[in-house]
C-alpha cells in the first residue's frame, strides 16, 4: 500500500541525549563514574530543558531500520551482543512522536545523529530474559536471548544504543553502542518473505494511528480462514473494552497468514512437541499456563509484512495461557474460553507497560522489584514517589494505605499487594483486568495508561 508522508515539525529535550560510553555489562561497574557519563532520566520526570525543534524528514525515511542482536549472561552479569542489520519497507510508528517521554522500560535503546548528539528516537521495553535473570536457573548457567529494535530509517550516521536500568541504582547503565552508517552494504536489503497479509480494520495514515499487526502461529495453510475469523474476533474484543472502546477511529488491525508445519503449540510438560513458525512453547520457567517464544527473530520477519506498531501472536490452542513485554512482543491462545480476557491483559503489558497486580498466584522468579524505588510501571507503587501515580484519583474520603475491605471494592486507592508481592507494593483497585479474568475491566490508573499510549502513537 503506497503511503503520503507529510514533513512534519516537532520538539526533542535539548539534553535528552546518551554520553559516549563504550560496550559494557552491567554487573560491576562503578556506579559513580556511570552517573558522571551516562544520561539518567528518574522513573516517569520529564526532561524540561528548552527543546530542539526538527523535522521527520530532515533525519529519518518512511521504512524501518532493524537491529538484532542478543542479551547474554545470568543472574549477576549481563552483556549486549550485536547481530545483524536488516533494511525493511515499512514505518508505522509515528513521524512526531519519536522520543518516549513515559520513562517505561527496564531497557531503553536510542538513536542519536552521530554529528550534532541530538537525541533523535527514544524507546523503552521490557524482555523475557529480564524475568529469566530472577530464576534459580540463572544462578548456575548462562543464556541468551534473541532481541530486536526498530526504528525509523535515518539519512545519516547515527549512534545507536542500549541501556539497562540498574536493580541497584534505578539508573539507565550502557550495555551497547554502535555507530551505524544507513549506507553500510552490510545492512541486509533483501526482501521480505511474503505473507499474505489481511487488513482487519483500516481507520487511516499507519503514521498517525495504532497499528497492530497479529501473526498466526500454529495454524497450517488450510486453518488460515480460522485464523482470520480469530483475528477479526480478537480485534473486536480489543476495541468493546475501555479505554480502547473510545479511540476506536485510532486503530488499525493486520492479520498476517503466516503457516506452520503443524497445527497447535508445543506444550513439554504433556510431552507435546509441534513444529510451529515462531517456536511458542508452554512451561516457560517450568510454569504451565506461561506461553513464550524466544524466536523474536522469526516474529519480526512475519511483522514486516505490514506497518506495524506492535505484534501480538495468536496461538491455535484450547489452552489457558500467554506472556506479554513492553515494546517486544504479545501473546495468547485463541480457543480457550478466557482467551480474549487474556488476550487484552497481554496486550496491556506490551501496549502500556502495565504492571501485574496480582500477588497470590504463582510466579517462578524473585526479586523483580527493588523496593527502595518507584517501580516505572504506571499502575503499581512502592509509595516511594507515590505523587507520580495515580495518587490525584483517590478521593479525599479514602484513606492511604487503603483496606482491602468490602466497603473499598471499586473504590480508587492505595492497596497493598501488586507486582508478585503481598507487602511492599500497592496497586490501585482491588480488583482489576491486570488482577484477574473476573474483574470488570481495567482500573482508572490502567485506563489513564492505555489513553496516554494511544495519543502518544496517533501523534497527538
Amino acid at each position: 500500500m503506497a503511503l503520503a508522508f507529510t514533513t512534519m515539525r516537532f520538539l526533542i529535550p535539548a539534553n535528552a541525549v546518551a554520553q559516549d560510553e563504550k560496550v559494557s555489562t552491567a554487573a560491576g561497574r562503578d556506579n559513580k563514574a556511570a552517573a558522571a557519563a551516562t544520561a539518567v532520566e528518574e522513573t516517569n520526570i520529564r526532561d524540561e530543558e528548552p527543546p530542539v525543534i526538527f523535522s521527520f524528514n530532515e533525519f529519518f525515511l518512511p521504512k524501518t531500520l532493524r537491529i538484532d542482536y542478543l542479551l547474554a549472561g545470568d543472574s549477576k552479569s549481563e552483556v549486549a551482543y550485536f547481530v545483524q542489520m536488516k533494511e525493511e519497507p515499512h514505518w508505522g510508528g509515528p513521524r512526531k512522536n519519536l522520543i518516549d517521554p513515559f520513562g517505561f522500560g527496564t531497557y531503553r535503546y536510542s538513536v542519536n545523529d552521530s554529528a550534532s548528539n541530538t537525541l533523535l528516537f527514544r524507546r523503552g521495553f521490557s524482555t523475557l530474559f529480564q524475568e529469566w535473570k530472577g530464576t534459580e536457573e540463572a544462578k548456575t548457567i548462562r543464556r541468551s536471548w534473541p532481541m530486536t529494535a526498530v526504528m525509523p530509517y535515518p539519512k545519516r550516521v547515527i549512534r545507536f544504543t542500549i541501556e539497562r536500568r540498574s536493580y541497584e541504582t534505578n539508573e539507565f547503565e550502557l550495555l551497547f553502542e554502535r555507530f551505524v552508517n544507513p549506507a553500510d552494504y552490510f545492512i541486509s536489503r533483501t526482501k521480505v518473505t511474503r505473507y499474505k497479509t489481511d487488513t482487519l480494520r483500516f481507520s487511516g495514515d499507519p503514521g498517525n494511528h495504532v497499528d497492530i499487526a497479529f501473526l498466526a502461529e500454529g495454524y497450517t495453510p488450510q486453518e488460515m480462514e480460522k485464523f482470520r475469523a480469530d483475528a477479526g474476533r480478537i480485534a473486536s474484543y480489543f476495541l468493546s473494552v475501555d479505554p480502547y472502546s473510545s479511540f476506536d477511529s485510532a486503530f488499525n488491525f493486520y492479520a498476517v497468514e503466516s503457516p506452520s508445519e503443524e497445527s497447535g503449540v508445543t506444550i513439554p510438560g504433556n510431552d507435546i512437541y509441534v513444529n510451529t513458525n515462531i517456536h511458542s512453547s508452554f512451561y516457560t520457567f517450568d510454569m504451565d499456563r506461561y506461553l513464550t517464544s524466544s524466536d523474536t527473530k522469526s516474529m519480526y520477519d512475519i511483522a514486516a509484512n505490514a506497518p506495524y506498531d506492535l505484534l501480538f501472536v495468536l496461538v491455535n490452542s484450547k489452552r489457558y495461557g500467554g506472556g506479554g513485554f513492553y515494546n517486544h512482543y504479545g501473546q495468547g491462545t485463541v480457543d480457550h474460553e478466557l482467551s480474549e480476557i487474556v488476550a487484552i491483559h497481554e496486550f496491556g503489558h506490551e501496549f502500556a507497560g502495565l504492571a501485574d497486580e496480582y500477588y497470590t498466584a504463582q510466579v517462578t522468579y524473585s526479586d523483580f522489584y527493588n523496593l527502595k524505588f518507584e517501580p516505572w510501571e504506571p499502575n503499581i507503587t512502592t509509595n516511594v514517589n507515590f505523587e507520580s501515580k495515580w495518587k490525584n484519583m483517590i478521593s479525599q474520603e479514602t484513606p492511604i494505605p487503603t483496606p482491602r475491605e468490602e466497603q473499598y471494592k471499586g473504590v480508587t486507592g492505595m492497596f497493598e499487594g501488586g507486582g508478585y508481592l503481598a507487602k511492599g507494593i500497592y496497586s490501585p483497585v482491588m480488583d482489576c483486568r491486570m488482577k484477574s479474568n473476573e474483574a470488570p475491566g481495567f482500573c482508572p490508573a490502567c485506563s489513564e495508561a492505555i489513553r496516554r499510549m494511544i495519543l502518544f502513537y496517533t501523534d497527538k
